[in-house]
């Protein structure tokens, strides 16, 4: 009797971990903060679990895969995309020896300063929870081939000044283009939310409108009419990330657009996020980015 069940082998075993990953793929992944690849045995995975530390979304185009996620087993096949984000744990990654497809891995740097809206994230971070395998039309996956290769291409021209403004550009623009998706899941047959993740999402909208004057964990708790405790344990249940860690990247990512995008003073700018001073907003900045306020603007 024929076996029609895919000729699974263990690619862990096989598959370099990024210490063993080639060179240059090494300096584009940590220079760049981007990089893609066409062939999934070659995806930076390492035996046993681990943690997440960057972004990875991909794309299934023949064969099978399974992995276990947080302890839930997924499978993978042909037109399907994955989302997985910072800080998840993967563990049990298994593909059958014809697997196929397409990937792309940005660091954590390299995503938050490339989306522009931090509303898009809590977005991202709901939907890759509740569909982290997600099927593809042929037209969508299509779609999603299209922007991979012009971003190959561009990440790869290394005579063209601009090439990592084009990749942020084209990568903004595919996430936008990949939020139908995302409207299109939620619209047919999407998970119901759960308590837990309306509470983060209306969380992520009341800090959306008043981090720039308020960073107290326990207003916001105030404001949702629950205990921080709470909030801080249903935040951390969903996202991964505390409510401080969340108030953090909004702050930051603020700071780093108006020092990049504005003409304002650093003193301006401590101003309009209600930090008590500039020397208390240089430590902040600095905590958080790894660099003062003025080198980041330098640089």
């Amino acid at each position: 009797m024929e076996n029609n069940q895919p000729d699974f082998c263990n690619h862990t075993a096989d598959t370099p971990s990024t210490s063993e990953m080639p060179q240059a793929a090494l300096v584009r992944l940590h220079t760049d903060g981007i990089l893609l690849t066409d062939d999934l045995t070659r995806l930076p995975v390492t035996a046993g679990p681990w943690r997440m530390k960057f972004i990875l979304l991909a794309l299934c185009t023949r064969g099978e895969a399974r992995y276990v996620v947080d302890g839930q087993e997924q499978t993978v096949c042909g037109n399907d995309v994955i989302i997985i984000s910072e800080r998840h744990v993967v563990d049990h990654y298994q593909a059958s020896a014809d697997i196929a497809g397409i990937c792309i891995i940005l660091s954590v740097g390299f995503f938050y300063e490339t989306i522009s809206n931090v509303r898009d994230l809590s977005t991202l971070f709901l939907f890759s929870k509740n569909h982290p395998v997600v099927g593809l039309s042929q037209r969508e996956a299509d779609t999603f081939k299209s922007y991979f290769y012009m971003l190959r291409d561009k990440v790869a021209d290394m005579r063209n000044h601009y090439r990592l403004e084009l990749a942020r550009t084209l990568i903004l623009a595919m996430f936008y283009d990949m939020s139908n998706v995302v409207y299109r899941e939620q619209q047919h047959g999407g998970r119901r939310s759960s308590r837990a993740d309306t509470i983060f999402t209306n969380f992520i909208h009341l800090l959306e409108d008043n981090f720039r004057r308020e960073r107290r964990v326990g207003w916001y708790a105030e404001q949702l009419c629950i205990t921080s405790k709470y909030l801080s344990e249903t935040v951390k249940h969903v996202s991964r990330r505390t409510p401080n860690e969340w108030i953090d990247r909004y702050v930051t990512l603020e700071l780093r657009l108006l020092l990049r995008n504005s003409t304002k003073s650093i003193k301006e700018i401590a101003l309009d996020l209600n930090f008590p001073n500039q020397s208390f907003l240089g430590k902040y900045f600095k905590e958080h980015v790894g660099q003062s306020p003025s080198e980041y603007r330098r640089n």
